[in-house]
């Protein structure tokens, strides 16, 4: 495939700015786009569409959470010489009923150019920049999944896989389960946090403990329900993907705590 730009949307977040890293350093032309990026881009505003995809070859491409992937925007990214599109959606969708990841999985497919789908785990990052981090920094982190193991990765590891896909050919057609090195229970990476940030962390993973956590709304008993779909599949098994894909194993979740302590996300 002829160099052109790659687009990179969600560029400011978790995956989209150290995949943009990556691709730079590299040598690819990236056009990192976000609402308050580099370039303009909103899934709620289609006049931000037609420039950030103008003159692009490949597109990395994710909404926050809650926001769909809208196939007229796919569609118009095809029809404007578009010829790969490599998806963030996610680990369990389907037992967990995720319908807004199912979909957009469903349009990248149907779309007409090459796709490869990414289904990360839980990201490490969630500790340090993102929804847990206020509950690591209080000392209890509350989620409903008990004592079964998920296969946390890390966000650099996401970029890295995505990179390949969207710069490399041999991943048309492919969706990849990215995980971690090794499952671990929640309890476990809490400590693990907990130790490298030399704060005490716990722990507590019932749908009670939840459901007190979020003032028992609706919202809140709906979670519990595709949480309770998820501990029903039981242990996370750990693919192959971050080696296969990159050609080095995936960052183990003790040395993301190191790190993330370290630079001080979890100092007072």
């Amino acid at each position: 495939m002829a160099q052109h730009a790659i687009l990179v949307l969600g560029a400011t977040g978790s995956t989209g700015r150290r995949l943009t890293g990556l691709l730079r350093a590299t040598g690819h032309v990236v056009r990192a786009a976000s609402r308050a990026g580099e370039t303009r881009f909103d899934w709620s505003v289609p006049a931000t569409w037609e420039p950030a995809v103008a003159g692009v070859s490949s597109v990395y491409v994710m909404a926050p959470d809650g926001t769909p992937i809208d196939p007229a925007f796919v569609s118009l990214a095809v029809e404007r010489g578009v010829r790969r599109l490599v998806l963030l959606s996610s680990g369990g969708i389907e037992a967990m009923g995720d319908e807004r990841l199912m979909a957009a999985e469903r349009t990248v497919r149907d779309s007409g150019a090459e796709w490869t789908i990414l289904r990360p785990s839980w990201f490490d990052q969630n500790f340090d920049e993102g929804f847990f981090q206020p509950a690591v920094m209080a000392g209890e982190v509350v989620m409903p999944v008990g004592e079964v193991r998920q296969a946390f990765v890390d966000a650099g590891d996401i970029a890295a896989v995505a990179a390949a896909a969207l710069t490399r050919d041999g991943h048309a057609g492919q969706t990849y389960e990215v995980t971690g090195p090794r499952s671990l229970t929640f309890d476990e990476a809490v400590e693990i946090i907990g130790r490298a940030a030399g704060r005490e962390v716990r722990y507590r993973g019932s749908d009670e403990d939840y459901l007190a956590a979020m003032s028992f709304s609706e919202q809140a008993m709906a979670e519990v329900k595709a949480f309770a779909a998820l501990r029903a599949l039981g242990d996370q098994p750990v693919s192959d993907v971050v080696h296969r894909v990159t050609g080095r194993p995936p960052k183990p979740f003790e040395t993301y705590a190191e790190e993330a302590a370290a630079s001080g996300a979890w100092r007072a």
